[in-house]
């Protein structure tokens, strides 16, 4: 596959008005390591290869270990994810798949069990920035391998 575009100088505002909202979310409070696992999800969910490697790559350089990395697309059947875990990550599943159920009522109570009102909204806000990076890249086929954590400051 070869690369379509630099979107990011094709129209470096839009870049600027991602990255506010990536900021926003990065700056939120929540939990880095909870932020990476979200961001991961969503790019397993809509095949975004750039993002999956950046993200693998986030994750190990903070610490996240392989075995929860290798499967988080399973992490239903996985002892190893805590309960805030476990509600950030169905949330994250049903935003990113809003067209299939909307977002369950369920998954709406498990995820406040675990996180205050702003809370929430700030995750919600984790995962359409992480949507909106996938559809940027995978629309002008970024192509992965060549990340390495911290070639995005501003991201």
């Amino acid at each position: 596959m070869k690369e379509r575009m630099d979107y990011r100088k094709a129209a470096p505002d839009a870049l600027k008005a991602m990255l506010q909202v990536e900021t926003y979310a990065r700056r939120s409070g929540l939990e880095h390591s909870l932020l990476e696992l979200v961001k991961y999800r969503a790019s397993q969910i809509n095949g975004c290869a750039f993002c999956m490697d950046m993200h693998t790559k986030d994750a190990r350089a903070a610490g996240e270990t392989e075995q929860r990395l290798y499967t988080l697309s399973a992490w239903r059947e996985c002892p190893y994810y805590s309960d805030r875990e476990r509600a950030a990550l169905a949330w994250t599943e049903a935003v990113t798949e809003i067209a299939r159920d909307g977002v369950p009522d369920a998954i709406y109570e498990q995820a406040r069990e675990q996180f205050s009102e702003k809370e929430l909204v700030d995750l919600t806000m984790a995962v359409v920035a992480i949507n909106g990076w996938n559809r940027l890249a995978i629309s002008f086929h970024a192509l992965p391998g060549k990340y390495q954590p911290g070639d995005y400051k501003d991201k």
